[in-house]
């Protein structure tokens, strides 16, 4: 099947309680949406300046956002009925494609498509599966119910093995961190179950809502630095090296052990932070994927 057919086709019966792909679909470029209206976000482009970026602007971003909506809806609708891996593949590959038509052919959100297909494949699915209804590739049907589970832990169960054995990017920047660095990236997160999400993003998150309860942004600053100042990311290695890797990682860590957004010249130090990384090029977009793919996790789960 295509994935344009993918999306003409209806979608799947839902139970109470079970978000609506649509609905999963606008939440998904929701949240690219605000993670380029956060700022100061080191190296990153914002609604601000472009950062690091001479090839990326705000407007450009938020096109490509607008652009795979549709598709995160198709993704829900294939996760609805458990479609396989290659399923997602295929509207994931149109998907890509979409997003260079609305960039004039600048890779915006390659990162962003795969983690928050995944999420919205797993976050339309039925809490219970028949076994003899669904399609699971090298999953197990025994452990395929979502239930409790968090939005990662049900794709590390649905589609980890089936992404760790899928095809290899030749030419991202994600595989050659992994061939230079030994860097996992966006597959061995996602085969993990996300954990950059809920071990460093959604708990920041809840912080920077306490530090700065009356700022959205400065809850969305704060949960930026978290993820950078301990995420191995692979944009940042292909950019500055294990040098910049951990010259960024420092400069974040620095940033929340001074209080974070809790601290009265949050914003002046944080926009010192952001000249830094701009100075020497670095750009954290992992980070940035993670940010919006906490987001998204925070708005399904109730947290």
């Amino acid at each position: 099947m295509t994935g344009a057919a993918a999306l003409r086709r209806a979608p799947a019966p839902r139970p109470r309680g079970v978000p609506a792909p649509r609905a999963l679909g606008a939440l998904a470029a929701r949240c690219l949406r605000l993670e380029v209206d956060t700022f100061p976000k080191p190296g990153l482009v914002s609604h601000v300046d472009n950062g690091s970026h001479h090839d990326m602007t705000a407007g450009m971003l938020r096109r490509s956002a607008d652009a795979l909506e549709p598709y995160f809806t198709a993704l829900a609708e294939a996760g609805a009925r458990y479609a396989p891996m290659d399923e997602l593949r295929v509207i994931g590959l149109d998907a890509e494609a979409a997003m260079m038509k609305a960039t004039g052919g600048v890779n915006a959100h390659r990162g962003a498509i795969f983690g928050l297909g995944l999420f919205c494949a797993v976050a339309a699915a039925p809490c219970e599966a028949d076994p003899g209804e669904a399609d699971f590739g090298e999953a197990d049907p025994g452990e395929t119910t979502l239930g409790e589970t968090t939005l990662g832990e049900a794709a590390r169960r649905r589609y980890g093995e089936a992404v760790l054995k899928g095809p290899v990017a030749l030419l991202s920047h994600g595989t050659g961190a992994r061939r230079r660095f030994g860097a996992q990236g966006a597959r061995g997160e996602a085969a993990a179950g996300f954990q950059s999400v809920y071990r460093l993003g959604l708990p920041a998150l809840e912080d920077g809502a306490r530090l700065a309860p009356c700022d959205a942004e400065a809850m969305r600053v704060h949960a930026c630095f978290a993820l950078i100042a301990a995420v191995e990311d692979t944009n940042l290695l292909h950019r500055g090296g294990a040098e910049g890797l951990a010259f960024a990682q420092a400069q974040a860590r620095d940033f929340l052990a001074q209080g974070g957004v809790g601290a009265p010249d949050w914003r002046r130090r944080a926009e010192r932070v952001h000249a830094a990384f701009v100075r020497r090029r670095l750009s954290p977009g992992g980070s940035a994927d993670l940010l919006a793919f906490s987001l998204f996790a925070r708005a399904v789960e109730g947290a």
